[in-house]
């Protein structure tokens, strides 16, 4: 009769190797089981693409934009995120370049797969993307200000500053208080400048105002002293000059040198520090129209922004050590819309695009907004103020 197979038992010599290569399995098992269910509970970020100039010529503005997109980043997730989801944003430096904004709203849309994206932070750049984004059809919140972003409207594409159309508004309210009728045009020959020169032509007459002078200047240049005497040879009563710095810095300085006394008006464009900082003495005197932001700590307390514009502010100064401006805020407003698009739809970039149109009385940084499917800026009348700079100071224009 065969003898039957010797079954281990854990008494015999063997046991030990048997109980180890048991009790390995059995953690190993355990480990991946957990491993598997952290895996599977992991919440997912909702992520925002950025792309802002934070070099090249346009850093001015980019660079407050993106400082302040990583505040409210820190700010939202420390609160809880978005639903109980946090926000992951995902910046790219534009360099201030046309080409290279459109091939990172590529990566931002196909790679990195955003639900929305904020910025670029000129004119130029965000024209140069509406294309893109329509037809990938991811919202585009811009941070730059010729009403030619949005106008006409275009399904996917959004902006939060003011519209250039309104700053030339203000200007010549302002002119025609001042009884001053005879105007030269200093006008960059970028995007911005392009289009805000086409505003102050087009609402020229209706405003009583007549352009007795036209140069243009480049986003590089270095010295506008030709442009500069011509005008001073012309019976213009007032400058206004549009652009964003340096160049507008450098025509004070140029006035300066020229002994120039002609009222200078610049735009919304020159609303941040660095525009004192490189004009240094020739900055004072000059006027513009700007967001509440600069001057938050004059408004009355009635004022529904002030709130608002204070806590950024101070947040912001918190944070980084110096001032805030509005080309951060435009990016305030961006986020915070956005925010609040996706508290109500989700991470569905259609429905984000359908709540940001529909959002009514949202108090920004740039003023309430109000959109619709006729207006995708959602600013009106009294966005801004008049700002004059006076011994290096921001005040408040009478």
């Amino acid at each position: 009769m065969p003898t039957p197979a010797r079954i281990p038992s854990f008494t015999s010599r063997r046991s030990p190797l048997l109980i180890t290569a048991f009790l390995f399995l059995l953690l190993s098992s355990l480990a991946a089981g957990l491993v598997g269910c952290s895996a599977a509970g992991k919440v997912e970020p909702y992520k925002i693409g950025g792309l802002f100039a934070v070099t090249g010529f346009n850093s001015p503005l980019g660079t407050p934009e993106k400082e302040t997109a990583l505040m409210l980043e820190d700010q939202i997730n420390k609160a809880g995120g978005i639903n109980g989801r946090p926000i992951k944003l995902i910046i790219y430096d534009t360099e201030s370049d046309e080409t290279k904004a459109v091939n990172l709203a590529k990566k931002l849309i196909e790679q990195d797969q955003v639900l929305a994206i904020v910025g670029p932070s000129s004119t130029g750049e965000s024209l140069a993307l509406v294309d893109t984004v329509e037809k990938a059809q991811v919202p585009l919140l811009s941070c730059a200000a010729s009403a030619q972003i949005v106008q006409p409207v275009r399904k996917w594409v959004f902006k939060t500053p003011q519209s250039d159309s309104l700053a030339v508004g203000e200007i010549y309210d302002y002119l025609k208080a001042k009884s001053l009728t005879k105007v030269a045009l200093l006008t960059s020959s970028g995007g911005f400048g392009t289009t805000g020169k086409k505003a102050l032509e087009t609402a020229a007459a209706q405003a009583g105002v007549s352009i007795v002078a036209s140069e243009s200047f480049g986003d590089k240049d270095t010295d506008m002293t030709v442009q500069l005497t011509k005008i001073k040879g012309s019976d213009a009563q007032a400058l206004i000059v549009w652009g964003t710095n340096p160049g507008p810095a450098i025509i004070a300085k140029n006035m300066k040198q020229l002994g120039m006394s002609l009222p200078v008006f610049q735009s919304h464009g020159i609303a941040n520090r660095k525009f004192i900082e490189l004009a240094g003495d020739a900055a004072n005197g000059v006027i513009f129209p700007a967001g509440k932001l600069l001057v938050a700590s004059s408004l009355p307390d009635s004022d529904p922004q002030k709130s608002v514009l204070t806590k950024y502010a101070a947040d912001f100064q918190a944070k980084y050590n110096k001032n805030a401006d509005t080309f951060g805020g435009h990016a305030y407003d961006a986020i915070m819309l956005l925010k609040k698009a996706i508290e109500k739809a989700g991470g569905d970039r259609a429905k984000i695009r359908d709540a940001i149109e529909n959002t009514q009385g949202f108090v920004g940084i740039g003023g309430t907004f109000n959109f619709s499917a006729a207006d995708h800026n959602g600013l009106g009348k009294g966005s801004f103020t008049m700002v004059k700079i006076v011994n290096g100071e921001w005040t408040k224009e009478q």
